[in-house]
């Protein structure tokens, strides 16, 4: 199933359906709250449908706001060769956190705000909803926890993250680089994880202006969706209505930021993927799709904020 939440021209309450192709079911009984059906899944799955309506005639909402969301940066291999290498790439998921504040939904605008980044990016990445908590999973039973999968944008400044030390090694600031308005467009929906038994056989795809910029596959990740739930559960006892990001594969614009360290590589697969023009200006589209999920749409604001 798929799961969105929504807004109905006029009125100003969220709602909560599942989606079918270009319709939405609207679910009675949860007050447009996405984590309680997350935490009640039996009824949510045998919940009443109350109306019905087109999809291009409601506004799609980001799926929930997260109480948490748990990143893991320099997560694929092809990521890891076209870019400057911090001491940790490769060696152990770069753990750092995004709140809520981050978030935005489908068809929301990314803030452009100079004094912030002149090398704003953006990342498709997989997201991991957690619809059953735990403390210190096993790596074989962590998939149990998991409700289902969405997508997020993990939008970067990158003149904020990478850094470079006087011998010339780089370091990353991920606080400055990754947490701030807009950097966190979600969804367009959650989908159940029924609907994806293994989650590290998806293609995902980024377009800026229609432009494929980013094609790369979740079976060249590092650390899998498993392990990434095994491992933050060491820190955090998971909940329902967490979050966990899982890296972006080769073709951001930082690839051929050569001041950065970029090192631009085309797809293995040889799928036609356009080398990025620059980082993202005021205007442009990002479409960041996720094969079984959807495609998440967002602007780059053309103010500047």
């Amino acid at each position: 199933m798929k799961y969105v939440r929504f807004l109905v021209p006029g009125t100003t309450a969220p709602r909560l359906g599942r989606l079918h192709d270009d319709r939405i079911d609207e679910l009675s009984g949860w007050d447009g709250d996405m984590t309680a059906l997350i935490s009640d899944t039996d009824n949510a799955r045998t919940a009443a449908t109350v109306a019905q309506h087109a999809l291009p005639d409601v506004r799609l909402l980001a799926p929930f706001m997260p109480t948490t969301i748990l990143c893991s940066g320099s997560n694929y291999h092809a990521h890891n060769r076209e870019k400057a290498s911090s001491p940790l790439s490769g060696k152990e998921p770069e753990f750092f956190i995004k709140t809520s504040d981050c978030v935005i939904g489908p068809d929301d605008e990314v803030p452009f705000d100079p004094i912030l980044t002149k090398k704003l990016d953006c990342e498709t990445e997989l997201a991991i909803v957690i619809g059953k908590p735990g403390r210190h999973i096993p790596l074989e039973h962590a998939l149990d926890h998991v409700f289902g999968y969405s997508i997020v944008n993990d939008v970067t400044a990158r003149d904020r993250q990478v850094r470079f030390r006087s011998d010339g090694s780089a370091f990353y600031e991920l606080g400055r680089g990754k947490v701030f308005d807009g950097s966190a467009p979600f969804g367009p929906c959650v989908v159940t994880a029924d609907e994806i038994p293994d989650p590290q056989r998806l293609r995902l795809r980024t377009r800026i202006n229609g432009e494929l910029r980013q094609s790369g596959h979740t079976s060249d990740m590092l650390w899998s969706c498993a392990h990434l739930i095994h491992i933050f559960s060491i820190n955090l006892t998971l909940r329902p209505g967490m979050v966990i990001i899982t890296g972006t594969p080769a073709g951001t614009a930082w690839s051929v930021d050569k001041e950065l360290g970029g090192n631009w590589i085309p797809p293995e697969d040889g799928e036609p993927v356009v080398p990025a023009r620059g980082y993202n200006q005021p205007g442009d589209v990002v479409e960041s799709e996720i094969e079984g999920i959807g495609t998440l749409r967002v602007r780059v604001s053309s103010k500047n904020n």
